[in-house]
């Protein structure tokens, strides 16, 4: 297996004499603490590799094909692609991350919907063959631009569907007339994918129909004479070890039924937060603090009122790392830094803003924290799904500073996985930090 490049972008630290994650950040934010007490995020690539030992315990006949949207950080990358996972890219610039590090093309599929001509002629141009089609116009741009593609049809779900009103997918119905629109265009077709999001109530519904309708799919395929061999049964995996046992009780006997393992095929997942989210913790710094109460007047020094609440800003907000707020997605609340809570102590009510002091920028609505001071430091944890890597014009900070750790135990691991970082890696006790 390929290791890290030659000349890394990234540092990583090795976690050496019972030095722990918690020391990094007490490290990192001492740091900034003497200069502009910017927000980082740290990186635990040891989970990575735990996460990836959950999925083989837990669904080891699913193949993982990581969604690179969800993090495209190179070291996130690396290490996955050490470990042998597939790649689900949505554009160019994600394809040419993948195959930098080494990816054969045979392990990468391009999704997204309405693709552009450049993708599809990169793709095209560095033998990626898989892609997946929505809609009979995909399928011209693709018969036109990628002849030799071998396509997977998007299958609508009904789970899906009930999430979102933008239309995503083909029915079964449609699909038969894309298979038929594909023979006479001369286009392959070996499969299909689906999704079922993670917010779905009933997984066993959810399943039983959109298997049941993968089914139908390659039986239509198979009579037009196409060589039905993959069947991609999405994403929607949270990163909890439980709710992946439960995706797993719903879908194996299903699978048994429907795509037993003598029937050859290929069944791929897209696990995105499952094997990210957990890894990354972000570090925020509070830089403004508003009291709210409805008897301030009455209010006497050092007493404590019910009615009191607090709003804290903080230098990063939904225009930066917080962005999928504005997607409707829920921001867990943070805890405070180098702070134990008492039994006895008052917790408040308090909302937490971003910078921006815009009405949208709200990313935790109400929590209960006890009284905060204007440079305290929040931490957030499970923020590896959040596009670490993108940036924003109008984030405070255009791309956050990630520093990576990894365990002595755990590096040990990797490298028994074939996961090579000695290229990127760095004796953490080399580094001081004070508190």
């Amino acid at each position: 297996m390929k290791g890290l490049a030659d000349k890394p972008s990234y540092i990583i630290e090795l976690l050496e004499g019972g030095v722990t994650l918690e020391d990094v950040i007490d490290g990192h934010i001492y740091e900034q603490a003497l200069v502009e007490k910017s927000a980082f995020v740290v990186g635990d690539l040891g989970a990575l590799m735990r996460q990836h030992a959950c999925w083989q315990s837990i669904v080891p006949e699913l193949q993982p094909y990581y969604p690179v949207k969800c993090n495209s950080s190179p070291a996130v990358i690396q290490v996955l692609a050490s470990l042998g996972l597939g790649f689900v890219c949505t554009n160019k610039a994600e394809m040419n991350l993948v195959l930098d590090h080494g990816v054969p093309p045979e392990n990468i599929i391009l999704s997204g919907v309405c693709k552009q001509l450049a993708h599809i002629k990169y793709a095209a141009k560095n033998n990626i063959q898989h892609l997946v089609c929505e809609n009979e116009a995909e399928l011209s741009k693709i018969s036109r631009l990628h002849p030799s593609a071998k396509l997977l049809l998007q299958l609508t779900t009904e789970a899906h569907a009930a999430e979102t009103s933008m239309a995503f997918g083909s029915s079964l119905k449609s699909c038969r007339h894309l298979l038929e629109a594909a023979m006479e265009l001369g286009v392959q077709v070996v499969g299909v994918t689906f999704h079922i999001p993670s917010s779905c109530q009933d997984l066993q519904q959810a399943y039983t129909h959109a298997l049941s309708d993968a089914r139908c799919v390659f039986d239509m395929g198979v009579d037009l004479g196409f060589n039905m061999n993959i069947l991609d049964i999405g994403g929607g995996f949270t990163g909890s070890e439980f709710q992946l046992k439960q995706v797993e009780s719903a879908v194996r006997p299903l699978l048994d039924g429907y795509f037993p393992p003598l029937s050859g095929v290929q069944v791929l997942a897209q696990p995105g937060s499952f094997y990210v989210a957990s890894a990354f913790s972000l570090a925020v710094n509070v830089i403004g603090k508003k009291v709210l109460t409805r008897h301030w007047d009455s209010l006497a020094q050092g007493e404590n009122n019910e009615d009191t609440e607090f709003l804290y800003y903080m230098n990063e907000g939904v225009y930066g790392p917080f962005s999928r707020k504005l997607l409707g997605n829920s921001i867990a609340a943070p805890s405070v830094h180098k702070h134990v809570l008492c039994a006895e102590q008052t917790v408040y009510p308090s909302s937490l803003w971003g910078p921006s002091l815009d009405q949208l920028d709200q990313v935790v609505e109400r929590c209960l924290l006890p009284e905060l001071s204007v440079g305290d430091w929040l931490l957030f944890s499970n923020m590896g799904a959040c596009g670490l890597e993108e940036s924003t014009c109008l984030s405070s900070s255009p791309q956050l500073p990630i520093y990576y750790t990894v365990s002595t135990s755990d590096w040990y691991e990797m490298q028994e996985a074939g996961v090579a970082l000695d290229s990127a890696m760095k004796n953490f006790s080399m580094v001081q930090y004070s508190a």
